[in-house]
């Protein structure tokens, strides 16, 4: 599924595993990804290897996770284990800040590669944007740059970018990230931040596509509620016949992004990937679109950090 076929960022097709149909992405280097994928952040090393596993015997074919995830080697002790061929799975990671800096993020690749047990990436992707030393942002991109032009890595991108981010991330560097991973759920859309990475041929990907089991305060006083929770969200599942996590994601699949659930529970990690046969209509998709609060769970990506951000990740 991995290809390097010379067509342009949104492109989408459908294939079919075991039964589910999943939109495929095409990124603006002709490289392609299923559209969901599996995500593993917060996800303990010990029950790592048997969720991934279930996710690869559900369908999943894209794993998503991070050096600051602490579980790269369980994500690689699964992929190698399992029946599925490794050129059929797109395998994602992320570079932490602390490895930021050009030689430290060809180290962090030699590390992460290590953990995975693989000699190449498929997507490799800064973490954060840590505005606060730039500098050292810049030149971990350019070491990306330097892993996708030896072939190292296919494709390259970032997480947490704002605009301002990516203007100077463009002005200095070569090549245009070919995705930004970004909070996005119906409670905080970033309509703005999607079309600024739409209009650069950036494919956007959600973390948090469901909101997780977060609560958000609104117009409800000081009641909280969780996007999973939402009556509009509800109202449509009931509908369609599908589960409010079903509903978000195939909310994301129809506008075309690549969204990133994550589970640890088998029933969950398939009812996930079965979102994929869900269809929303128009109306469905416009009142979805409408529940957008504003309002970001995850951290601010401009806040500084530094004490977070100068965690280190251990060797291999």
């Amino acid at each position: 599924m991995p290809g390097n076929a010379s067509t342009s960022r949104g492109i989408r097709s459908r294939r079919t595993v075991t039964g589910m149909s999943i939109p495929t992405l095409t990124l603006n280097n002709g490289v392609t990804l299923p559209a969901l994928g599996y995500g593993v952040f917060q996800t303990p090393p010990d029950e790592t290897i048997a969720s991934v596993a279930e996710a690869l015997r559900v369908g999943y074919r894209h794993i998503d996770t991070a050096a600051a995830y602490g579980n790269e080697r369980e994500v690689g002790r699964a992929i190698a284990q399992s029946d599925v061929a490794r050129d059929d799975i797109v395998i994602e990671t992320k570079v932490w800040v602390s490895d930021y800096g050009y030689d430290e993020t060809l180290h962090a690749f030699e590390k992460a590669t290590a953990k995975l047990g693989v000699d190449s990436l498929d997507i490799l992707i800064l973490h954060q944007p840590a505005p606060t030393r730039f500098e050292k942002t810049i030149a971990a991109y350019r070491a990306l740059e330097s892993l996708l032009a030896d072939g190292r890595v296919r494709a390259i991108g970032v997480s947490n970018f704002l605009p301002h981010h990516l203007e100077r991330l463009r002005a200095e560097t070569e090549v245009v990230p070919a995705l930004n991973q970004l909070e996005i759920h119906p409670y905080f859309a970033q309509r703005e931040l999607l079309a600024v990475d739409e209009a650069q041929g950036i494919l956007n990907q959600a973390w948090s596509p469901i909101g997780g089991i977060t609560f958000y305060p609104g117009p409800w006083g000081d009641e909280r509620r969780s996007v999973m929770q939402d009556p509009e969200i509800a109202a449509i599942a009931e509908r369609v016949g599908a589960t409010p996590a079903q509903v978000m994601l195939a909310w994301h699949l129809q506008q075309g992004r690549s969204a990133i659930p994550k589970s640890v529970n088998p029933a969950r990690i398939a009812e996930n990937f079965a979102a994929g046969e869900v269809e929303l209509d128009a109306a469905a998709l416009a009142a979805i679109d409408a529940l957008d609060r504003g309002v970001r769970n995850g951290p601010d990506p401009d806040a500084p950090r530094e004490e977070f951000f100068n965690r280190v990740i251990p060797e291999a």
